[in-house]
């Protein structure tokens, strides 16, 4: 296990507190596509028709891992190959603003990472294909980021499942931020739905939860966290 599972956050709940303010709910986007009912439903269809044969597996992690929203029989650790878990999608609502933007937590090609690899009940799959789908994603823009992924469960048995954001240079919101820069954003950034730095937290706790340390989250939390104390005066 690693020393830093057993360590304190950095980022603290009364960190975090210190971001919290109410924020209006922005006006939609209009540079992206909404999905319309029928195309939820063509979509669900699509994919349900390609879960494999060994049943409906969901890879989280990020949100999913901490707030899955969905029923499942079965949750274990698994470690994918070929992303990496990184701030790399630009946002301007839900934590953050168009005045003060902020980074979404997706998958980056390169690397690895590991996460929780759920698997869903096999009765009604559509209903549950699509409630999965309402909870992610919102836009055509947003489809592009659904891959089916080979993630290995401990025992070393391949596991194929559903991964969202899996996002790629060159695709829309796709950014690659310095260090500081991630930093800053995630130190400042508040939409109507909560914080970045609150993000940030709830993640590195999901993981710890599930014996998962990810360096790059636990170096970025302790600097989050150092900036927010030098925003607020307090040292």
């Amino acid at each position: 296990m690693s020393p830093d599972l057993r360590r304190d956050l950095d980022l603290t709940e009364d960190l975090v507190a210190r971001l919290a303010r109410p924020m209006p709910t922005p006006p939609a986007r209009t540079d992206l596509r909404p999905l319309s009912d029928a195309d939820f439903a063509d979509l669900c269809t699509t994919l349900c028709g390609q879960v494999p044969a060994e049943g409906f597996w969901v890879f989280a992690f990020g949100s999913l891992i901490w707030k899955p929203g969905f029923d499942h029989v079965h949750a274990e650790v698994g470690h994918l190959h070929g992303w990496r878990r990184a701030f790399c999608l630009h946002m301007v609502n839900w934590r953050a603003t168009p005045d003060s933007p902020g980074l979404m937590l997706g998958l980056a090609p390169g690397g690895s990472c590991r996460g929780v690899t759920y698997r869903l009940p096999d009765d009604d799959r559509p209903a549950r294909m699509m409630r999965l789908l309402r909870r992610e994603i919102e836009f055509h823009e947003d489809v592009d980021w659904l891959r089916w992924v080979t993630v290995r469960l401990p025992d070393g048995t391949p596991c194929r499942a559903l991964a969202f954001y899996c996002a790629l240079p060159g695709d829309i919101d796709y950014v690659d931020l310095p260090f500081d820069e991630q930093v800053t954003r995630l130190a400042r950034a508040v939409g109507h739905i909560g914080s970045g730095a609150e993000y940030l937290r709830n993640t590195v706790i999901g993981l710890r939860a599930s014996g998962i340390h990810d360096r790059y989250l636990w170096r970025l939390q302790a600097a989050v966290a150092a900036r927010i104390r030098a925003d607020h005066g307090l040292g």
